[in-house]
């Protein structure tokens, strides 16, 4: 069975035009991974578990369903990194730091639920992770660096791992815009991603949006790879850079017209970063 005209049975008029509840929308993207497995689809993709991921599957995924393991091994990646910050005790206690963790800590655990859920068996498994990246980082104090400085460490790798899903997230979208109802539940995660990277960026005393491909101040030269990019003034053949307000005040920065947009993450850099955690 072709793969496309498999999964447009789920996406016809009636599926798009109903007026179901968003349960039913989920319920919808559930049953699309059960009968994946029951039909036995091929899909060519190896599963997304090691160094081997890129080499394996190629360069571009691009199938909706391998969009949608990619973005189940980064949600794998966060829901971990974050469940085991609450766990070393590096988040300050009884703050506000720590109220908006454990509140992104439901959300991770809840996007790979969902993920999940709806995959099936074509869902990946969970990768073994190494947020120490060789031992360069050790965001949860693990060789006694100091609560304090592997605090920072942690609020680093959280900036770097949510700019990482905004862009990855976007980078899916023609994978997916075959399916509009894998394409909306991706959307409804990529913007609460989005929301996430803000929080966390203004945490650092950062502003909630990135200017040019600046990683921010204490970033290391690792996550470069998470921005580079994002410096882009081009939009649809229009030079965001030279918008000015006119009469209604001074010209707008010119920083401000790369800030203005988010540039996707192909699935070979997507790929390329989460391998650098990857075991």
């Amino acid at each position: 069975m072709n793969l496309f005209k498999f999964i447009e049975s789920f996406t016809d008029d009636n599926l798009m035009n109903s007026t179901g509840s968003r349960r039913d929308s989920f319920g919808q993207f559930g049953q699309l991974g059960k009968n994946l497995a029951l039909a036995s689809i091929p899909l060519g993709l190896a599963a997304f578990t090691n160094k081997a991921f890129a080499s394996d599957i190629g360069p571009t995924p691009s199938t909706p369903i391998g969009a949608l393991q990619l973005a189940l091994t980064l949600e794998y990646l966060e829901d971990e990194f974050y469940r085991l910050g609450l766990e070393s005790g590096v988040i300050p206690t009884g703050g506000r730091d720590e109220k908006v963790f454990m509140q992104i800590a439901k959300h991770e655990a809840s996007h790979v639920e969902f993920l999940i859920a709806g995959l099936g068996a074509s869902a990946v498994t969970k990768p073994t992770f190494d947020f120490t990246v060789g031992g360069a980082f050790d965001p949860f104090n693990a060789t006694g660096i100091g609560t304090t400085a592997a605090y920072q460490q942690f609020l680093v790798l959280a900036q770097a791992f949510e700019d990482t899903g905004v862009r990855a997230y976007k980078g899916q979208a023609g994978n997916l815009i075959s399916t509009p109802d894998l394409l909306t539940a991706a959307l409804q995660i990529h913007s609460v991603e989005a929301r996430h990277a803000s929080e966390v960026r203004r945490l650092r005393g950062l502003k909630g949006w990135i200017t040019g491909n600046d990683r921010g101040l204490g970033m290391p030269s690792a996550t470069q790879a998470v921005y580079d990019g994002e410096e882009n003034v081009t939009q649809a053949g229009f030079n965001t850079s030279t918008v000015n307000n006119g009469s209604l005040g001074p010209a707008i920065p010119g920083a401000a017209g790369s800030e203005s947009y988010d540039e996707p993450l192909t699935t070979q850099q997507s790929v390329t970063i989460a391998n650098l955690f990857i075991v």
